[in-house]
């Protein structure tokens, strides 16, 4: 009697999912980086809270928003060149420790009751500054943990999601940690956290990439970065809409200590809460992004998370109700995590290894450089027209630049269509 073949395992969606963790590497930094990126989500809320809770002061929730950001801006394009000549891996070990010793400093500080708002902008400068290297070395590394090219917009996204399940659970700690011991505690634990992501980079196996020593200097490298990103199209249009989002859209988040105290009348609890519920809708869209198994249709996608994130800010601008502000926080978070896990894929995917440093960190300067920008505009224009009034504003230009974003799909697509053939990820045309 023969023996029946066994039948094939259907491809579940739990495994769609998850299949990028079948690398060993990107498993490790998964795993240590969900824990580290729980205890920096605690020092951000906790941070946003001790500025305001020592000068009640909207304008300086945008200076210190500001100053932890300027140096994505002004460094990230140097910085990618020296990740596209450096070993990533080493890059990503030196950052962590450095932003571990930061976290320390102001944990120190906090708990001795001697914090200043000098020294949180201070040490908020240190952070910034670690992470202008540490960003475009972390999405430059994705490539090098994940053997197999089909699934790296899997590790993409889970990288993302990784993201926002921190999201959820920091705010929320953070909000019960300041309201039973004070801001401090968050920073030690955070200091603490990043021990988790040093061990898991240690612990990798790499094959160390053999890099020739660049002929050019520096200064060339970095204009042919920018040439590069300024004359391919879609890699242009993308950073534009994600640079829009990231100075009028992001924001919000400067102002949420505000809208909790005084437009829903809360404290640090609520503030968390309000966080925890952004949270929840970025990992919800970062799931969706994960199950996909193609590339192909995530312009679409881009439009309509641009959509849904605009259409959450105008709608949250006018909420004076908590239920209401935490079922429109959702949309907001999702949308614009779709956003930028979708452009970060499409980026990954049509860029060149030889590229990819230089255009990760222009795509960290647009989507983290440029909030340093709109932290200023933000508080100064809170302070004059108020917190809800200015999310609306940043609602509506974010809403006028998806739609142009939309008009100009189908040429964009144009010129993807190419590299995507060449890739076999759309068939061959036919002469």
């Amino acid at each position: 009697m023969p023996i029946a073949e066994p039948a094939p395992v259907p491809d579940s969606t739990v495994h769609r999912v998850t299949r990028a963790l079948r690398h060993r590497n990107y498993r490790l930094f998964f795993s240590g980086q969900t824990v580290s990126l729980i205890g920096t989500w605690l020092t951000r809320v906790a941070t946003s809270w001790l500025v305001y809770r020592l000068t009640g002061s909207e304008l300086l929730l945008g200076i210190t928003g500001f100053c932890g950001q300027i140096p994505m801006l002004l460094l990230a394009p140097v910085a990618g060149v020296l990740v596209d000549r450096w070993d990533r891996h080493r890059i990503l070990v030196i950052t962590q420790i450095l932003s571990a010793l930061q976290s320390a400093a102001l944990a120190v500080l906090a708990l001795m009751h001697i914090i200043t708002v000098g020294e949180i902008i201070v040490l908020q400068l240190v952070q910034g500054l670690i992470n202008a290297f540490d960003t475009p070395a972390r999405q430059a590394f994705v490539v090098e943990m994940v053997e197999e090219r089909e699934d790296l917009p899997n590790a993409i996204a889970l990288n993302s999601s990784m993201v926002n399940a921190s999201r959820i659970l920091g705010p929320s700690i953070a909000g019960v940690l300041i309201a039973a011991v004070g801001e401090g505690w968050c920073f030690a634990v955070d200091a603490v956290s990043y021990v988790a992501v040093i061990v898991s980079l240690l612990l990798m196996q790499l094959t160390r990439a053999v890099r020739e020593r660049p002929q050019t200097k520096i200064a060339a490298e970095l204009r042919d970065g920018f040439a590069y990103v300024a004359g391919f199209p879609p890699v242009r249009a993308l950073l534009l809409l994600i640079a829009v989002t990231g100075t009028m859209g992001m924001p919000y988040m400067i102002l949420m200590p505000v809208i909790a105290s005084k437009v829903l009348h809360g404290g640090p609890h609520t503030l968390g809460i309000l966080m925890t519920a952004s949270g929840v809708g970025a990992l919800t869209g970062t799931l969706y992004l994960a199950s996909r198994h193609t590339v192909l249709g995530l312009g679409r996608v881009i439009v309509m998370a641009t959509a849904g994130l605009s259409a959450g800010l105008i709608a949250f601008s006018f909420s004076h109700s908590l239920w209401l502000s935490l079922a429109l926080l959702p949309l907001v978070g999702g949308g614009m995590m779709v956003q930028t896990a979708s452009s970060n894929t499409i980026l990954q995917t049509v860029v060149g290894e030889n590229m990819r440093g230089r255009v990760m960190a222009f795509y960290s300067v647009a989507i983290m450089g440029t909030q340093p920008i709109g932290s200023l505009i933000a508080g100064a224009m809170a302070q004059r027209i108020g917190a809800q009034h200015t999310i609306l504003v940043g609602g509506l230009v974010c809403l006028a630049g998806g739609t142009f974003f939309a008009f100009k799909r189908a040429s964009l697509a144009a010129h993807v269509r190419p590299i995507y053939i060449e890739q076999g990820i759309l068939p061959m045309e036919e002469e």
